[in-house]
């Protein structure tokens, strides 16, 4: 019996292919679900506290969960049809962890995959129409909003395929902005400049470090015909691109607070983030690209911190 045939018999037993399921899932990535928190620190003081937004908010981030499970499995069945999870993470298995890819471990088969995956999208689209069904209010334009999200989610690598077609870097930030503002709506019926602002800045957050997974994957992704401005431009253009979309993140901070959409304490909030992107880029120039994003991942979650400080004083302020 060959080494990986006995891994994959393992992992098809109990408590080893449940563990590969959540691999699968990813559920050991909860960035794009803690705009939910956010979401909560930005709506009025009294309502933070009624069940029926815990209620919702619980829902929201189930159906999240789900959808996500459905994203990153038809991910990871595309990734190891075309070889490219397999250039990407069995060169480096020491520090990306090959176990988190169960096809190309071997601790999943391709056909569990994908009827886990169907599985997820039906249920993810299900339950974010129990969402809406059981929101408060329903706005057109976040009920749309909500449907692109999901479909667009299921079909990042599978069906259109976007995050092979040019579209990865866009719907990165899209999600989260997303994901941000239409369980908002939902709660409160429509939005405001600085939930705008906040919503553009949590987006932005993972597709700032997905830019350095990028970097690194650019031979493999190229090699499949995954487009991402990795593949297009030089290693220095990309660096270049990097250094601007973290700019932009910065850019916004500073001229919502000049412009008054948000208010002028929030610049000086947010100045432990600017540290830190700082310091990630400067990382990330030195070539050292996975610990870059390490650093730009936990400049996410710092990020997250100071939103949900910042929807606070601004609900005790108003």
């Amino acid at each position: 019996m060959s080494h990986q045939t006995a891994v994959r018999g393992a992992g098809m037993s109990g408590h080893g292919t449940l563990a590969a399921y959540a691999r699968l899932a990813k559920l050991d990535i909860y960035d794009y679900y803690l705009g939910l928190v956010v979401v909560w620190a930005l709506l009025a003081p009294a309502a933070r506290w009624e069940p029926r937004t815990f209620g919702l908010l619980a829902l929201t981030l189930v159906a999240q969960v789900v959808v996500v499970a459905a994203m990153v499995g038809f991910d990871d069945i595309t990734g190891h049809r075309d070889g490219s999870d397999a250039a990407n993470y069995g060169s480096d298995a020491a520090r990306r962890r090959l176990a988190r890819k169960p096809l190309v471990a071997g601790t999943l088969t391709e056909a569990q995959a994908l009827r886990f995956s169907w599985t997820a999208a039906a249920a993810g689209s299900a339950l974010w129409a129990a969402v809406v069904a059981a929101a408060p209010h329903r706005p057109g334009w976040a009920v749309v909003l909500a449907a692109v999200c999901v479909a667009a989610s299921v079909q990042y690598s599978w069906g259109l395929k976007i995050s092979y077609r040019g579209f990865q870097e866009l719907f990165l930030i899209g999600l989260g902005i997303g994901w941000t503002l239409v369980p908002y709506a939902l709660l409160t019926g429509g939005t405001t400049g600085f939930v705008l602002v906040l919503a553009v800045l949590f987006g932005s957050g993972p597709m700032l470090f997905g830019l350095y997974s990028n970097t690194n994957d650019a031979d493999g992704d190229r090699a499949a015909g995954r487009i991402t401005v990795a593949t297009l431009v030089s290693a220095p253009a990309h660096r270049l691109f990097v250094a601007v979309m973290t700019g932009a993140q910065v850019a916004l901070i500073a001229g919502a607070a000049i412009a008054g959409v948000v208010p002028r304490w929030f610049a000086v909030l947010m100045l432990p983030l600017v540290a830190m992107r700082l310091a990630h880029l400067l990382i990330g120039f030195r070539g050292d690209i996975l610990r870059a994003r390490r650093i730009a991942i936990h400049a996410h979650r710092v990020t997250v911190a100071l939103l949900v400080v910042a929807g606070l004083v601004a609900g005790a302020t108003a």
